[in-house]
Formats: C-alpha cells, sequence, structure tokens
C-alpha cells in the first residue's frame, strides 16, 4: 500500500467519514479555506491511481468512494511509524510517549487492560 501526502489524507478523511461522495461534496466538507475545485478533483484522481479511491460515473459526473478502509490505512502507518522512528518496537513508542508526559499512568493502566483482555481472548 502506497503512503499519502498530507492533501491526499484530508481527502481520505473526509471520504471516510462521508461515504460516496461527489467533490462538491468533499470541499464542502474541509475547513476554510477550502481549496478549489479543481485541486480536489486532481487530488481525488491521485488517489484513484494510487488504488485508494474508485469511482462510478454519473454521466459526466463521479461519485467517488474509497476502497481502502480507515483501519487498514491506520494499521500500516502506525506499523510504519513503529518501524521507522521506534525500532520496530511498540514498547519504545509507549516509552517515547511516558517520557514526552503524553501519557499518563491511567493511560497505561487502560493500555495494560486491552493487552490482557486481547491475551485471554486468544485463549
Amino acid at each position: 500500500m502506497k503512503t499519502l501526502t498530507k492533501a491526499e489524507e484530508q481527502i481520505m478523511q473526509v471520504l471516510w467519514k462521508l461515504g460516496p461522495s461527489f467533490v462538491k461534496d468533499i470541499i464542502d466538507e474541509m475547513p476554510e479555506p477550502r481549496p478549489h475545485y479543481n485541486t480536489v478533483s486532481t487530488l481525488v484522481k491521485i488517489l484513484v491511481d494510487k488504488g485508494f479511491v474508485d469511482y462510478k460515473a454519473y454521466g459526466k459526473s463521479h461519485q467517488y468512494f474509497a476502497i481502502v478502509s480507515k483501519e487498514a490505512y491506520s494499521h500500516k502507518t502506525v506499523r510504519n511509524l513503529v518501524s521507522g522512528y521506534f525500532e520496530g518496537s511498540f514498547s519504545n513508542m509507549v516509552s517515547f510517549f511516558v517520557k514526552e508526559k503524553d501519557m499518563s499512568v491511567s493511560d497505561l493502566e487502560k493500555l495494560l487492560e486491552q493487552i490482557k483482555k486481547a491475551k485471554n481472548a486468544e485463549k
């Protein structure tokens, strides 16, 4: 799976939220200042070429929809982050957030509970 630019990811976030959408719908959902129609149209076509989006034609109009789920892209992105910045170790990533004070003891306890539940579900 290819990676997305920030602009492409912004379009994908809208498509994941709205579902099948026309370019006008995508623009309406974007924050101010909204990009020009041609810019969004070009980005959506790039997403089609990259295999993230497909469309259904209605005459000259196209309704676009995501064919890569948010979950699948998130999974790949997090794995790349851990691999590229934390030597492939989720433990190193958690340690980083603890050191940066972005993760509290309460957050760690919740994480441990989730790990325990996942391990028990595997049995």
